[in-house]
């Protein structure tokens, strides 16, 4: 039984319509003009606002649950380029352009090599501390390389399998809002594809 868990969450994608509105020079809505500024906004934030409900699921998720060693941070984001990146790091507009050009795959080195040092180095801080993922499983995008390092630690939640983005995404908000904790399991030997689970009740969520 794990007593400190770190969370690692799946990259929102940076080459949708999202993404163009938000690296507009003309944009002027907050969080364009703060990405455009030299001091740059938070990854979480400028994640946030380009996947919409999934993203934010995990962030009201991590701030509810996470529970680190101490010293080291309680969510990190995988990211296209740059490794694992805490979601209160500030990022660029030019960091934000060099996501969108970078290919989240195995065989891409940009993506893959800064994710297995980053990965390996924070193994050496995080005995008896689990690593849980939140994004897909049903590839080895991310699993392969995290699987690899962390073993038997690497966890996500089970209500996960067979459910797309969006039901995640607003799974993970009642779950912060209820503080109840979903069930992880680890990912090694788990069952990573499943039939689709019955639809959420709909519901209003709050901007954050």
């Amino acid at each position: 039984m794990f007593t400190r868990r770190i969370f690692l969450l799946s990259p929102a994608f940076a080459g949708g319509k999202r993404g163009e509105m938000m690296l507009r020079e003309a944009a002027m809505f907050d969080l364009a003009r703060q990405l455009r500024s030299p001091e740059g906004a938070p990854l979480g934030d400028v994640f946030s606002f380009l996947s919409g409900l999934y993203f934010r699921g995990k962030m009201a998720y991590v701030r509810r649950f996470s529970s680190p060693p101490d010293g080291l941070p309680g969510a990190l984001v995988i990211t296209p380029t740059r490794g694992l990146v805490p979601p209160e790091s500030a990022i660029t507009a030019e960091v934000l352009r060099e996501f969108k050009e970078g290919a989240v795959e195995l065989d891409n080195p940009g993506y893959r090599n800064p994710l297995e040092t980053h990965a390996r180095a924070l193994a050496e801080h995080v005995d008896g501390c689990e690593m849980v993922l939140l994004g897909s499983i049903a590839t080895g995008k991310y699993v392969d390389i995290l699987a690899a390092i962390y073993g038997d630690r690497l966890t996500f939640p089970a209500a996960f399998v067979g459910r797309g983005d969006m039901s995640r995404g607003g799974l993970m908000l009642r779950a912060a809002e209820s503080g109840e904790e979903l069930e992880y399991v680890p990912v090694l030997g788990a069952r990573r594809h499943g039939s689709r689970p019955p639809k959420l009740e709909p519901r209003r969520w709050k901007q954050e």
